[in-house]
């Protein structure tokens, strides 16, 4: 099931990533303000992911931070590229999430999105 797609701006590369407040439903906070997540990358890594919410006027501002730029660096992202992350348990790896990375791509004049494996 997706929990959101964005396409990546230059803070999402540079510092944090920031993601819609409607997919906080996806994750158990337990009544703290921070989180650690537990995702699958494309090429089955496990990922811990620290997980924020920050309050934005007010507002929860849900955001990716430790371990967020090492995943950047792996799959080499850029601003534009679009990150896809979807509630999958895998019991044997223990994960929570799935996150996958794709590139717009021009085929046939058309555009698509293709996925992003790992460079590094």
């Amino acid at each position: 099931m997706e929990v959101f797609t964005k396409e990546l701006t230059p803070t999402d590369i540079q510092h944090r990533f920031s993601f819609p407040t409607r997919s906080l439903h996806y994750i158990d906070f337990a009544g703290e303000f921070s989180v650690d997540l537990r995702v699958k990358d494309s090429s089955g890594e496990l990922r811990v992911i620290g997980c924020n919410k920050r309050s934005h006027g007010g507002h929860p501002k849900p955001e990716l931070c430790r371990g967020w730029r090492r995943y950047v660096i792996d799959y080499d992202l850029r601003v534009g590229d679009r990150v896809v992350l979807l509630a999958e348990e895998d019991h044997r790896l223990g994960s929570q999430f799935m996150i996958e990375a794709k590139r717009r791509i021009i085929l046939f004049r058309e555009e698509a999105w293709g996925d992003l494996p790992r460079a590094n």
